[in-house]
């Protein structure tokens, strides 16, 4: 398998699975009459960010994962989605970026170093094959799981098909 395998697929897949959850998430909204900023607001826990930031983080992990691993300029993309369009505007905009990508732009990425802010005033290096396989997916994935866990948790009628991108 190629890096580039191993990379935008999963990436790809998630995202496109975010926006049928926030697809299923808006029509919730409106079947059961809650005010969707209530939705997007939500967290699993107080100390949690809640579910805009949630898919805000899912789209970050997705570009800047793409953009470190082939050492492309990595995109600033301000948080100022405040509905379920705009978010789904920005995943959009994720999975066109993402797509971009050509497998020759990943070659030799997993022995390549990877630097990437890990705290104020603070950096990390890894070989790609450890940016992707211990900090860019597992942070990617948390997010996914707990965008869907908040969903969940606040009544939207979704499971792990939903999750995986299959329904």
């Amino acid at each position: 398998m190629s890096f580039y395998d191993a990379v935008v697929p999963a990436y790809l897949q998630m995202l496109n699975s975010m926006t049928g959850l926030l697809t299923k998430a808006e029509a919730h909204c409106a079947a059961k009459k809650i005010d969707p900023s209530v939705l997007l607001g939500s967290r699993l826990f107080p100390d949690m960010l809640p579910l805009s930031r949630q898919i805000q983080l899912v789209s970050d992990f997705a570009t800047k994962g793409c953009a470190r691993l082939t050492h492309s300029e990595v995109p600033s993309t301000p948080d100022t989605e405040t509905s379920f369009a705009e978010l789904k505007q920005r995943l959009a905009k994720t999975i066109d970026y993402v797509k971009s990508f050509k497998p020759e732009q990943f070659e030799g990425a997993e022995s390549k170093d990877v630097t990437f802010p890990s705290g104020p005033d603070k950096t990390t290096t890894l070989k790609g094959q450890q940016f992707l396989s211990a900090f860019s997916l597992p942070n990617f994935y948390f997010h996914c799981a707990t965008a869907h866990g908040i969903l969940r948790h606040n009544g939207v009628e979704i499971g792990k098909r939903d999750f995986m991108g299959l329904n």
